[in-house]
């Protein structure tokens, strides 16, 4: 896996293209602001880029709008958001127009290191993984009426959210104790409620319920 880092903070910086290196993954460039970014990935064509939001020179959302950016100019790479903070309208952004291989985690919630390298191989080969405490804000950041998530169900909003983890209909059911035939069935009824056709896998599908979230 070849790999682009964005991170202002030069021993965080440093730190995550050690232990992606150590891990036998090849860190093409390690850089501190958005346009340096967008310069990295179009000259190596990483498989995947790691990008902080608040960035120089104003320490905003810098990041998260060179990763849009990026998506747009360079749709193949994979983008992971890793952050302190959840900037939802641009989260929504980032998965709204294309948005396999897309990922959000927080930092402080990330404890193990194996957790965050498996998470980043799973965007760059055009998974999602998305931080369960993203997912609740961007389902609460939703607009829609009552014929949208509003009308979902406690226990298939529990679902969604898992789904959009990234989870499997297996892995569901193990994390809410229920059978895989109940996971099945909250999910025909969650993408009926959302008028959504169901896809081939349960990326494509936590992928066109964040599309139909942004809205």
């Amino acid at each position: 896996m070849r790999v682009v880092i964005a991170e202002d903070l030069a021993i965080l910086r440093e730190g995550l293209a050690g232990l992606l290196a150590d891990r036998g993954h090849e860190v093409c460039a390690a850089v501190g602001d958005g346009a340096a970014l967008i310069e990295a990935v179009a000259r190596h064509r990483p498989d995947v880029a790691v990008v902080d939001v608040r960035m120089p020179p104003g320490f905003t959302d810098e990041g998260l709008r060179a990763a849009i950016e990026l998506r747009t100019r360079h749709p193949g790479t994979g983008v992971l958001v890793f952050s302190q903070y959840v900037e939802t309208r641009y989260a929504a952004r980032l998965v709204a127009d294309d948005p396999g291989g897309v990922g959000y985690l927080l930092k402080d919630r990330v404890g193990d290191v194996d957790e965050f390298v498996t998470a980043l191989e799973r965007v760059a080969a055009g998974g999602t993984a998305l931080d369960p405490e993203v997912v609740r804000l961007l389902l609460r950041s939703s607009h829609h009426a009552a014929g949208g998530v509003a009308s979902l169900t406690g226990r298939e909003r529990e679902v969604l959210a898992l789904m959009a983890e990234g989870r499997s209909n297996a892995g569901i059911a193990a994390a809410l104790v229920v059978s895989g035939g109940a996971v099945e069935k909250h999910v025909a009824s969650i993408f009926g409620k959302l008028g959504l056709p169901p896809a081939g896998s349960d990326n494509r599908r936590v992928l066109a319920v964040l599309r139909y979230l942004e809205g």
